[in-house]
């Protein structure tokens, strides 16, 4: 008979890391000069010097961890331009660009689509609908989630799918604070031929359709609290094992640590400010 304690043990040895490659880019201009989701406050005093600190902790940890972190250069009055993962989605190799719904952040797309063409990728696709990347587009190693609601287009979806030649599930996000999918929602593990994929979410940022979809798709999804998705806590990193993630998500952390990965708390207190977290920071470069 397999007891609570075996079980936890036979869950810790299932979790397997993979080597990860990703794109980030330096916090060296943030600040937050502008409104254009419910985290941002320009009368909050931001710090720039902290922000970096933050950031070069993250990548320190990425890098710890043996995965590769490229870089792009960040550009003065794009104070943006940290959240790489909102300007592209990367699938075995083929890339789909952004396009932003707030015009303050437009001008990222292209910097990053210059990125990808100098870094030698040539299947490179820019979406004619507002399409905010990873921050709405979460892969599964199987299907694209995709979130809709508050940025990304619904027929962003479709030409997802065209473009990266994979399944699309449409999502609909229904709480303001939660305006991506990579704050409501993270890819844990990602699925095999012999292996599901596994998720955390939180399913009050979901509207009660999708809530039933999700449901039917990651039936041992772990559950967020609204503590976890209130510090950002579900816009963490994870490689199948480490979970890079809000030092302030206690109740996630403990239930990561219970289903075998390997929590990494990091401080994100300062991009917290502008609404993102270490997923939003960090764009996957897959193949």
């Amino acid at each position: 008979m397999t007891t609570a304690s075996t079980q936890v043990v036979l869950s810790l040895t299932e979790r397997m890391p993979t080597t990860r490659r990703y794109l980030m880019c330096e916090p060296r201009h943030f600040t937050v000069e502008y409104v254009i989701n419910p985290w941002m406050d320009p009368t909050t005093p931001v710090s720039t010097e902290l922000a970096v600190a933050q950031w070069t902790a993250m990548k320190e940890t990425y890098e710890s961890l043996g995965h590769t972190v490229e870089t792009i250069e960040p550009v003065d009055g794009l104070p943006d331009m940290v959240f790489s993962a909102n300007s592209g989605t990367v699938i075995d190799g083929r890339v789909l660009g952004a396009r932003f719904r707030a015009p303050q952040r437009s001008a990222e797309a292209d910097l990053y689509r210059r990125w990808f063409l100098d870094a030698g990728y040539r299947d490179v696709t820019m979406p004619s609908r507002v399409n905010e990347a990873e921050g709405d587009l979460a892969w599964t190693g199987q299907i694209l989630l995709a979130g809709t609601g508050y940025r990304t287009d619904p027929a962003a979806h479709a030409e997802a799918q065209e473009a990266l030649g994979v399944p699309v599930v449409s999502l609909q996000l229904v709480d303001p604070r939660y305006y991506h999918l990579d704050v409501a929602l993270v890819v844990l593990t990602e699925a095999t031929p012999t292996r599901q994929a596994h998720i955390a979410y939180y399913p009050e940022a979901f509207s009660p359709g999708t809530q039933r979809v999700l449901a039917r798709l990651f039936p041992d999804a772990i559950l967020a609290t609204d503590a976890d998705a209130a510090c950002l806590g579900l816009n963490a990193v994870s490689d199948g094992r480490n979970v890079v993630i809000a030092q302030e998500s206690t109740h996630l952390i403990a239930e990561l640590r219970a289903h075998g990965y390997t929590p990494h708390p990091v401080d994100i207190s300062e991009l917290r400010k502008s609404g993102g977290g270490p997923k939003c920071c960090t764009m996957e470069l897959r193949g």
